[in-house]
């Protein structure tokens, strides 16, 4: 009977092949029939499903979520060709977040200097950018040549001890570590790296050349404090921040010393707060290879370390601020900056490497508030200089 039954759904349909009925039907039937129902339908049902609706009608396949599309700067430097990468990584083009810290400062400087009304001067401001870039990559080329050692060290105490933090894979797996590119090979890309900073130096007037060469000592210098001290991030903000002079003086011809001295010192505290943040993500690495850092000096401490140098931060801003006679939007930015600090420092985790490195991070939002507002407030100068004028002609 059974048999007659199937023979009796198989005819119901044209001649020649089933109708999509028939074989809804026939499914129905196997489902009744088999051991193992479900598992027969997860086969059976696409290929009815294709035969009731048609393929115009069908859903479509969604994307691969194996390789979201990004253009992010680390997928940008995994897409290049594969000879070129690890000079990419060897300057931190996959790590953008350093590339910021470094171009803001300048940005800040030069927004300053802008003349009152008026936007910053953009050409100045790429020639600016394309710098940040080239000196920051020289800078990470020259770290990496000073520790390479260091680095094959940590990597050597990993392989060995499976409590070693994953952070030493990072720095074991650098390019000049992992032995992907030869100690020379670094020369030679530090050097061209350098040449082309220096292309973008000569771009400028005579006075911003030497002082931009000024700071080719700190540059150098750096990546040896750490062996020297515990107050590295001390000399970097010093090196980070040179922009905040240079910036200026691009746009002057020279600084002005009652603006820039302040906006540097507050850059300085800036750099303290957010690179001592950075350093309790690697301290256990530092311990184990015997480098310094204030992470490691201001161990528990570290909190009020902070919200003092956040502090002398805002204060340099607003002497800045009042010698160049910046207005509300500006002083409103100073404002938002020093509560975008207050809730890093307040909620920061220093015994979680993953929040140091979110709270390290979004110190580019501060930077880029900041730029915000000295733009705003530059053109706020303006409409000022005009409701002054205007009593003043009715005289």
């Amino acid at each position: 009977m059974a048999a007659g039954g199937r023979g009796a759904l198989r005819t119901r349909g044209p001649s020649g092949s089933a109708s999509a009925g028939g074989k809804m039907a026939a499914l129905l039937w196997r489902l009744g029939r088999a051991p193992c129902g479900l598992r027969a339908a997860r086969t059976a049902l696409p290929a009815a499903a294709a035969a009731v609706w048609p393929p115009r009608f069908a859903a479509a396949a969604p994307p691969d979520p194996r390789r979201p599309l990004s253009f992010s700067a680390a997928e940008l430097v995994r897409a290049a060709p594969g000879r070129l990468q690890p000079y990419l990584r060897l300057m931190r083009l996959h790590q953008p977040a350093g590339t910021w810290l470094l171009y803001l400062p300048c940005t800040w400087s030069m927004a300053l200097a802008a003349p009152p009304g008026a936007l910053p001067h953009w050409p100045t401001m790429a020639l600016f950018g394309a710098g940040a870039v080239l000196m920051r990559g020289a800078g990470c080329t020259i770290n990496d040549m000073w520790d390479r050692d260091y680095d094959k060290k940590v990597g050597s105490r990993a392989g060995r001890c499976e409590m070693i933090p994953s952070s030493v894979a990072r720095t074991a797996s650098r390019p000049l570590a992992a032995g992907e590119i030869s100690t020379f090979q670094s020369f030679v890309f530090l050097g061209g790296q350098l040449s082309l900073a220096l292309c973008v130096l000569l771009c400028l007037n005579y006075y911003s050349i030497v002082l931009g060469a000024a700071s080719l000592t700190l540059v150098v210098s750096y990546p040896l404090m750490k062996r020297i001290t515990y107050w590295p991030q001390l000399v970097l903000g010093l090196t980070f921040n040179w922009g905040a002079l240079l910036g200026w003086s691009a746009i002057r011809g020279s600084c002005d010393w009652s603006v820039c001295l302040p906006l540097y010192l507050a850059g300085v505290m800036w750099t303290l707060v957010y690179d001592t943040i950075y350093a309790h993500q690697d301290k256990r690495d530092d311990i184990l290879i015997g480098v310094k850092s204030t992470a490691l000096h201001f161990k528990e401490d570290t909190k009020r370390w902070l919200s003092g140098f956040s502090m002398a931060m805002l204060v340099g801003l607003c002497v800045a601020g009042m010698n160049c006679n910046q207005t509300f939007p500006y002083y409103s930015a100073v404002a938002a900056v020093g509560a975008h600090l207050a809730h890093q420092i307040y909620t920061l985790d220093i015994d979680k490497p993953e929040d140091c490195w979110k709270k390290f991070a979004s110190n580019r939002t501060v930077g880029v508030l900041l730029f915000v507002g000295i733009v705003l407030g530059n053109l706020c100068k303006r409409q000022e200089s005009k409701t002054v004028q205007e009593p003043l002609e009715s005289r």
